[in-house]
């Protein structure tokens, strides 16, 4: 029987351009390319963050497709499709560790008891590694961002259209108006 090799950051390096995937319990796990109304909220948050770097100098914001790799037991790596980052500069390789801001914004896919478990476990994979904020984005629901915090996982802030959310205390004194989110 032939012993399987566990996948590494540089097999993410592989990946066919354009396509997005994560290292998780030794594979790279392919993920679809979104539709226009998430990848829509992803760049308007990514735009919004890249602002607030530009005035705080705190950090790097990074849009979609990013990989960051880590070191858990289950997981080597993230793609969020939107963050904020404060370690080392990462130059042409991933950044090494977790995003301080992770945000995820669903697909059509991204629904249903087996998307909310799969949802649920990389957030506390995401407060594993390090992450403060992780943003749960729904343009579906009424609740559109349900903000998680790593000192109150089970807790989100929610966020509905007509107000402003933010990533305290991941990100102080930012804040996007939740109806940026939409067209």
């Amino acid at each position: 029987m032939a012993t399987r090799v566990r996948a590494t950051p540089d097999d993410l390096y592989r990946v066919p351009e354009g396509g997005k995937a994560e290292l998780v319990n030794g594979e790279v796990v392919r993920m679809s390319p979104t539709g226009g109304l998430p990848g829509y909220a992803g760049g308007e948050i990514f735009a919004s963050l890249r602002e607030y770097a530009r005035r705080t100098r705190s950090g790097v914001a990074f849009p979609d497709n990013v990989g960051f790799t880590v070191d858990l037991p289950n997981r080597q790596s993230f793609s969020p499709d939107a963050a904020f980052y404060t370690g080392p500069a990462p130059g042409m390789r991933f950044p090494a560790g977790a995003p301080v801001f992770a945000v995820e914004v669903r697909s059509q896919n991204d629904y249903g008891p087996e998307a909310e478990c799969a949802l649920a476990e990389k957030r506390a994979d995401y407060f594993s590694a390090g992450t403060e904020v992780v943003w749960d984005v729904d343009l579906l629901g009424s609740e559109v961002i349900r903000s998680y915090r790593a000192v109150s996982p089970d807790q989100p802030v929610v966020f509905r259209r007509g107000e402003l959310a933010n990533a305290e205390p991941a990100l102080p004194g930012w804040a996007l108006a939740v109806d940026d989110l939409f067209f």
